[in-house]
């Protein structure tokens, strides 16, 4: 039977709950305590060895892990590829810290990457996310049309940024979203606007925006039914950044409860999942 698993970002846990994001059994106390299923570990090449600490900790709370890295090169790739494997990571996304200026530059870097964790015994996604090799909607969208073997993990809070997209976005664009659905096998849940990166989902200014996220969450939800297998889990990320992901005021208070807005979340997801049972 299918599965959902929702997790929630270690580094989203920063100043969010109270517990000093140092304390690592506290934080994964508060996480299990909550119904996560497990988490994802934010691992640069120099935080692997502070990283691993956290394998036992999980095992003792039965949560699983996803990893995100941000590899600067090939070698940097395989160090942090071999660590999401020594976590026993239910898979691992990468933002390729590496900036082709055409999609002809970044095929064979892709290709090598999906190989090299392929060589690992590694699951692979590729985040759609800015300021790396998929900074950018089109250009994603040529690389799943030149790479068959590439799989997304979608966190389109970018894109709607990035494209600067105000609700409703339309059908062109709803049917450009669909392509990138289809090529995602987990989902991160962040609300975004045309012009900021994260903003709280209780604000009624962003209704429209939060309306947009559970579309694509819906749609996301029901495509990766329809192409999974029976025993297949899909995993879907609460990730609310703290500052400057999330906003402040002038004082550098945030305007809203990340944690509050995490389970928010979760719950539906939960209620989609929920909805698309046969």
């Amino acid at each position: 039977m299918q599965t959902l698993k929702v997790y929630q970002s270690l580094w989203a846990m920063q100043d969010a709950s109270g517990v000093p994001i140092t304390d690592k059994e506290r934080i994964l106390d508060h996480i299990a305590d909550a119904g996560f299923s497990g988490v994802s570990i934010d691992v640069d090449i120099n935080e692997v060895s502070d990283g691993i600490l956290y394998k036992r900790l999980l095992e003792q709370r039965n949560l699983e892990c996803q990893v995100n890295i941000f590899p600067r090169n090939d070698n940097e790739f395989v160090e942090l590829i071999k660590f999401a494997k020594e976590m026993d990571a239910r898979f691992c996304v990468t933002v390729g810290m590496v900036f082709p200026l055409n999609v002809s530059g970044a095929i064979p870097i892709i290709r090598n990457w999906i190989n090299l964790a392929a060589d690992v015994g590694m699951p692979l996604l590729f985040e759609t996310h800015r300021n790396c090799i998929t900074n950018d909607m089109f250009f994603t969208l040529e690389l799943l049309d030149s790479i068959p073997e590439m799989n997304l993990c979608g966190d389109f809070s970018h894109y709607v940024l990035n494209r600067e997209l105000q609700p409703p976005i339309g059908k062109t664009f709803e049917q450009l979203f669909d392509r990138l659905i289809q090529r995602s096998f987990s989902f991160q849940g962040r609300v975004s606007s045309h012009q900021q990166i994260q903003v709280p989902i209780n604000f009624p200014q962003y209704n429209d925006h939060l309306k947009l996220y559970h579309w694509l969450w819906k749609r996301g939800i029901e495509s990766w039914r329809r192409r999974m297998s029976d025993d297949d889990a899909l995993v879907f990320l609460c990730e609310l950044g703290p500052p400057p992901y999330a906003i402040t005021n002038a004082d550098g208070e945030e305007l809203s409860d990340r944690w509050a807005e995490a389970l928010t979340i979760k719950s539906r997801v939960e209620q989609y999942w929920r909805a698309c049972e046969p």
